[in-house]
C-alpha cells in the first residue's frame, strides 16, 4: 500500500519520444561519406598506400547492397552475372573497395559512384577524368588485386602501380620445376630446385609467383613478367595469411632509387568502407619480406 502511494505521489517523467534507429551510412542517405574519412596525402610518386578488405568478415546482406549501389550498370551487370553467391561477393566488394579508395584521395569531392574508367594503350585500366568537369584531374594510379579470401587496392600519385596477392597456402601443381620453368628464368629455377625440402620449395614458389603476377602494363590474367630496371618490386606478408607483391615505377632521381626497397612512405590500412578503417603499417600484419 505505501509503495503504491508513493508511486502515486511522485511525479511521472515527461514523455519521451522513441530514439531513431540507428542508420548505416549508405547511397540512399544523407551521410554517404560521412564514415569515409581522407587518408593522408599522397606527397611524392615514391609513396604507396594500400587498402584491404576480407570479404568472409562481411556477412549483413544490407551492407553488401549498400556495396551494389556503388557500381556502374555495367559492373552491377557482370558482378551478378557470376557464377554462385561468393564471385558475386568478391566482384562487388572489389569494385566497390576500388571506388571508395578513389574517393578518398578526391577528399570525397567525387562520389564512388560517379567514377568511370577507360584503358589505356596497355589495356590497363585508368579513371576517366571528363574535359569538361570543372573539377582538377587528380593524378592518381590504381591498381586491385584479390583472392577469394582478400581484396587489396593499391594507390600511388603520378606513377604506375602493379599489385597481386595470393594466399600462402596456396595448392599449385604436384611438379613445381615443371610449372616453373614456363614463368620463372633460369636463376629462378635453379633456386627452387637447390631447395629440398617440398613446403620449403612450395613456399619460395609462391613467393616468386606473386612477383611475378603485378599486372602494370596491361590488365589481363594471365602472367606478366615486369622484372625489369624500369621497375622497383617489394613483396610483403599481409594478414599472417597472403603475400603481396608491389611494383611502381623506378624514379632515377631519387636517393635511394635502385635499393630494391619500397619507400618509407608505404602505409596500409584494412578497411570496411564506410565503418571502420584501422592503419596497420608497422603491425605483425604488414612484414616486408626478405
Amino acid at each position: 500500500m505505501f509503495h503504491r502511494l508513493l508511486r502515486r505521489a511522485m511525479p511521472l517523467p515527461p514523455p519521451q519520444s522513441p530514439l531513431p534507429a540507428p542508420r548505416m551510412p549508405g547511397v540512399t542517405g544523407g551521410r554517404l561519406f560521412a564514415s569515409l574519412p581522407s587518408p593522408p596525402p599522397l606527397q611524392s610518386r615514391r609513396e604507396v598506400h594500400v587498402w584491404y578488405l576480407l570479404p568472409d568478415e562481411l556477412k549483413d546482406a544490407s551492407q553488401l547492397k549498400m556495396y551494389t549501389e556503388l557500381l556502374s550498370p555495367s559492373e552491377r551487370k557482370t558482378a551478378l552475372s557470376m557464377n554462385g553467391e561468393k564471385l558475386q561477393k568478391g566482384a562487388v566488394l572489389s569494385r566497390a573497395l576500388l571506388r571508395t579508395t578513389l574517393s578518398r584521395y578526391t577528399d570525397c569531392k567525387v562520389d564512388p559512384r560517379s567514377f568511370e574508367f577507360k584503358k589505356n594503350k596497355f589495356g590497363k585500366p585508368e579513371v576517366l577524368w571528363r574535359s569538361d568537369d570543372s573539377r582538377m584531374e587528380w593524378p592518381l594510379h590504381f591498381n586491385i588485386s584479390h583472392t577469394s579470401s582478400l581484396i587489396v587496392c593499391g594507390i600511388t600519385m603520378d606513377t604506375p602501380i602493379g599489385i597481386d596477392v595470393e594466399e600462402k597456402t596456396r595448392k599449385t601443381a604436384k611438379n613445381i620445376l615443371s610449372l616453373a620453368r614456363r614463368y620463372f628464368t633460369p636463376s629462378e629455377i635453379d633456386y627452387l630446385a637447390k631447395i629440398p625440402d617440398p613446403d620449403a620449395q612450395q613456399k619460395e614458389f609462391v613467393k616468386l609467383w606473386t612477383l611475378k603476377a603485378p599486372k602494370v602494363s596491361n590488365g589481363s590474367d594471365s602472367i606478366h613478367d615486369c622484372l625489369s630496371e624500369n621497375w622497383q618490386f617489394a613483396l610483403a606478408e599481409l594478414n599472417s595469411s597472403h603475400y603481396m607483391a608491389i611494383c611502381i615505377e623506378d624514379d632515377s632521381t631519387s636517393s635511394d632509387s635502385g635499393n630494391g626497397r619500397l619507400p618509407l612512405g608505404l602505409k596500409v590500412w584494412k578497411t570496411t568502407p564506410f565503418v571502420e578503417d584501422i592503419l596497420v603499417s608497422g603491425t605483425e600484419a604488414v612484414k616486408l619480406v626478405s
